[in-house]
């Protein structure tokens, strides 16, 4: 089993470290193709450097994020019940391009909290 390293915006990295975020999206390009399930992935925030360590309890690709949004819970992936009507996977754009998606897929992990460093 592997640990893997990813950076989190604060914003994200809370939602998931208070349980609220259990599935993290990332593009399925060659760093995340080496994720298994049991491997553990240790987040750090963008800006206050703190970890948060869990496991991948389960992972489930996509051609899109438009498909992975129609497939899965939003709750799962951290939206709030005031965020789900504005809620769409053109969020995900801010971070990997349509094309960048056609390219290589998308990927979805799901997490379960183990330790954080604080």
């Amino acid at each position: 089993m592997a640990i893997h390293t990813m950076h989190l915006v604060p914003s994200t990295f809370i939602r998931m470290k208070e349980g609220r975020k259990t599935i993290e999206l990332r593009l399925y390009d060659e760093k995340r193709k080496q994720i298994e399930l049991g491997d553990s992935i240790c987040f750090t925030s963008t800006e206050s450097g703190e970890e948060l360590l869990v496991e991948v309890i389960g992972l489930h690709t996509y051609a899109s994020f438009d498909e992975l949004y129609e497939t899965l819970p939003l709750e799962s992936l951290g939206y709030t019940k005031e965020e789900m009507t504005l809620a769409s996977a053109k969020d995900m754009e801010e971070f990997y391009s349509p094309e960048k998606q056609k390219e290589h897929g998308v990927l979805a992990i799901e997490i379960r909290v183990i330790a954080t460093n604080t």
